[in-house]
C-alpha cells in the first residue's frame, strides 16, 4: 500500500507513489501511446510506452530541477528523473500487464527509458522487454493503476501500433463507464484506499488485443 507522505520531493512516478492518499482519485492524470514490439519470427518481444502526465503534475515534478534555459528541459537535464521514476514503477508492476493465450506474462526492468518536456509536460519513455518472448494467437496488453490513483487513458492520435508483427488485428478496448455501485466504491477511496494487491482497478483497464493467424 502506498505510504501517506505530503513532503517527498522529486521523480514523477516517485511523486505519483507518495501522494498523500487525502487527495482525490484519480490524482493524477496520464495519456498514453503504446507500440507492441515484435522480433522477426512472430514473437512479441515487449512494450514501448510513451506516457504523458497531466500539466499540474508535470510541473510539481519538475521543482528543484536544474535546466539551462527557462521553460526548457533537455534529456539529459532530465534523465536522474527519469532514472527514478523506472526505478519506483517496479514495485507496482509498470501499470502494465500482459497475457499470452490466456497466459500471464513477464516483463524485465525497462531500458530506452527517458523524460521529454513540451507543452508544459513531461512525457516519459521507456520499453519494457518481455522476460521471454512470446507466440499466441491471442495477446492482451491492460494498462491501469490497481489503486485507482491514477488515471491511464489511451491517446486519440494513434493511441495503439505494432512494430514487426505478422499479420494481425490490433484493437483496443477503453475501460467500461462505472456502474452506481462501482461510482458508490470509488467515492470511498479517499477513506478507504485500494491496496496494490486489489485487483478492483482491473475493470477500469485499458485494454490492447493482437490477435494473429
Amino acid at each position: 500500500m502506498i505510504k501517506h507522505a505530503c513532503y517527498c520531493t522529486c521523480a514523477v512516478l516517485l511523486l505519483l507513489l507518495s501522494f498523500d492518499r487525502a487527495e482525490a482519485h484519480p490524482h493524477v492524470w496520464v495519456t498514453f501511446h503504446s507500440e507492441i514490439l515484435y522480433a522477426a519470427d512472430g514473437s512479441m518481444t515487449g512494450v514501448r510506452h510513451a506516457w504523458t502526465f497531466d500539466d499540474m503534475f508535470s510541473a510539481y515534478a519538475l521543482q528543484g530541477i536544474s535546466h539551462g534555459k527557462k521553460g526548457q528541459y533537455t534529456r539529459e537535464e532530465l534523465a536522474s528523473l527519469a532514472q527514478l521514476n523506472v526505478e519506483s514503477l517496479k514495485e507496482y508492476g509498470y501499470f502494465t500487464f500482459a497475457r499470452a493465450d490466456g497466459k500471464k506474462l513477464k516483463f524485465l526492468d525497462p531500458v530506452d527509458y527517458w523524460l521529454e518536456y513540451k507543452n508544459a509536460t513531461l512525457t516519459l519513455h521507456f520499453t519494457l522487454p518481455l522476460k521471454a518472448a512470446a507466440s499466441a494467437k491471442a495477446m492482451q496488453i491492460e494498462v491501469y493503476d490497481p489503486t485507482i490513483f491514477v488515471d491511464f487513458e489511451f491517446a486519440k492520435d494513434k493511441p495503439v501500433s505494432l512494430s514487426g508483427a505478422p499479420q494481425c488485428l490490433l484493437t483496443y478496448d477503453l475501460p467500461h463507464q462505472p456502474t452506481p455501485a462501482e461510482q458508490l466504491r470509488l467515492g470511498q477511496l479517499d477513506s478507504d484506499p485500494l491496496d496494490i494487491s486489489s485487483t478492483y482497478g482491473e475493470i477500469f483497464a485499458n485494454k490492447i488485443l493482437v490477435k494473429c493467424p
